[in-house]
């Protein structure tokens, strides 16, 4: 139990809320467990976060974002764009097959969170595919991709790389052979996306 003179912050109440939500799966995680973990009242808590739904919204969207966070950085850095997007999609896909594999109680019930959570999961998959967008367009402009309509691009890539980043498919993240068919999966639409003068 947190000392009760420690100020209790969204940073506080948020991390307490993801351990309890490990401990207790999503049916059975409450408020009262979350203050209970932090040593203060259900009503401090509830000062923070209106609901328990605005709560749990909260803790998706701390999770989506520590993913979106590690692959804007491939996004802004060196490389060129064919070794970025690479780079991205292998992140997404080692992130997600990290999180279901390392710690597959608190991935089950993230997949339900989002599930629940449409606001952040939207803006979530909204900010991926315009990173993808950025990488894209970087390589139409330098001619090592044809693309008339990055954006577009960016969500066929996106789609067709779902079963290495989508909850719906995390059974198979760990099947012999998978790493090989990302791969293959990768070459294939870098392959599309190049120049035809290349």
């Amino acid at each position: 139990m947190a000392p009760p003179t420690e100020t209790l912050t969204a940073e506080r109440i948020l991390e307490a809320t993801e351990e309890v939500l490990r401990r207790h799966g999503p049916a059975k995680a409450t408020v009262v467990d979350v203050a209970r973990a932090l040593g203060v009242s259900h009503g401090s808590v509830y000062r923070h976060f209106r609901t328990k739904a605005a709560l749990r919204e909260a803790v998706t969207k701390r999770w989506l974002d520590r993913t979106a966070e590690k692959l804007a950085v491939i996004v802004a850095g060196d490389g060129t764009p064919e070794e970025r997007l690479r780079a991205w999609l292998a992140a997404l896909f080692e992130a997600k097959r990290h999180k279901a594999g390392d710690d597959p109680e608190l991935f089950a019930t993230y997949t339900v969170l989002t599930d629940e959570s449409g606001t952040a999961v939207g803006e979530h998959l909204a900010d991926l595919t315009a990173q993808l967008t950025r990488i894209i367009e970087a390589g139409t402009g330098s001619g090592a991709f044809t693309a008339p309509d990055p954006a577009a691009a960016a969500r066929a890539v996106f789609q067709a790389t779902g079963r290495f980043h989508d909850p719906c498919y995390a059974r198979e993240w760990q099947r012999p052979g998978i790493q090989e068919e990302f791969e293959a999966v990768v070459d294939l639409l870098v392959r599309g996306l190049g120049s035809p003068t290349r």
